[in-house]
């Protein structure tokens, strides 16, 4: 059941970035981030009322508030900025294996704020993932790739500030899920701070009104609602019923299996060509982030 849940879950997310990208490419990463995010505020608060009771978790300490807040900031404002314009310049199968950096940058961290040490084991596993990820941007780099160079390498670099902001916002949630508080409570405390935060610098920036304009687009607004209930409600409540049902460690390697289910995906949905190369690369790199969480 538990593993079911778990392959089940990084099939959502494969289709979730799929959607995300057709809508960044429609209305831009800056409008796709606003209105995501006030869609999957309403899902997670409805998944909230399913498993907890209440649509949200009002008796939370301050100090939890403050780092799950500031985590959601990190994480949800400005590292998923950077990651759906990772998909909208190089795709969603570029940006989400760059992800699958995610818990290697974690265990760094967590290694220079958190004190916590690194095993051979991790070490090695974060080699394979970053050999991995470099066999396939060169391989864009070197010939399979329609994109101008300098637009290329910025769509990498967003793929890496995404990466870095996931990674960010689980150090930084970590003190505010201390002592046993609910997973799902604090993902709601991070997307409301996070949408508070966003939506006041859009209306301070003025970017509220051609946001709606923007959202006029019918096609687009129904992919970022589909987007945003495939991953934040139903991929978050599978990853809850996995992690309940099997080993952290089995659950978190399968749900990381996103970047090799998108390869024939982007084949079908945006005939890319997939080379060998791009394949041992991504398996390569599945195969680092598989050693981080079992071995």
């Amino acid at each position: 059941m538990g593993e079911i849940a778990a392959l089940l879950t990084s099939v959502l997310w494969a289709f979730s970035s799929i959607i995300h990208t057709f809508a960044g490419r429609r209305v831009g990463p800056g409008v796709l981030n606003r209105a995501r995010l006030l869609f999957a505020v309403m899902w997670i608060l409805l998944t909230h009322r399913i498993f907890q009771g209440t649509f949200f978790p009002v008796h939370a300490a301050p100090e939890r508030w403050f780092w799950l807040g500031l985590s959601g900031v990190v994480g949800l404002v400005l590292g998923d900025w950077f990651l759906f314009y990772a998909y909208v310049t190089i795709g969603a199968r570029m940006g989400t294996l760059i992800m699958a950096s995610v818990p290697m940058l974690s265990a760094m961290l967590a290694w220079i704020f958190l004190g916590e040490t690194l095993t051979l084991t991790e070490i090695l596993g974060m080699i394979l993932v970053v050999s991995g990820i470099a066999m396939v941007i060169l391989d864009r780099v070197n010939g399979n790739i329609s994109l101008p160079r300098r637009t290329y390498w910025l769509g990498v670099l967003a793929g890496f500030g995404g990466a870095l902001g996931q990674a960010g916002n689980l150090i930084l949630a970590k003190p505010g899920l201390a002592d046993g508080f609910p997973s799902i409570s604090g993902v709601a405390i991070r997307m409301v701070t996070a949408a508070v935060v966003l939506w006041g610098l859009t209306f301070l920036k003025k970017e509220a009104r051609p946001t709606l304009e923007a959202l006029k687009d019918r096609r687009a607004l129904g992919l970022i609602l589909l987007g945003s209930m495939i991953g934040p409600f139903a991929g978050v409540w599978l990853s809850m019923v996995a992690i309940q049902n099997t080993l952290v460690g089995i659950a978190s390697t399968l749900m990381a299996l996103s970047p090799v289910i998108l390869l024939p995906l982007s084949r079908w949905f945006f005939h890319e060509t997939i080379s060998w190369r791009a394949i041992i690369g991504t398996l390569i790199c599945m195969a680092g982030t598989a050693a981080l969480f079992l071995l």
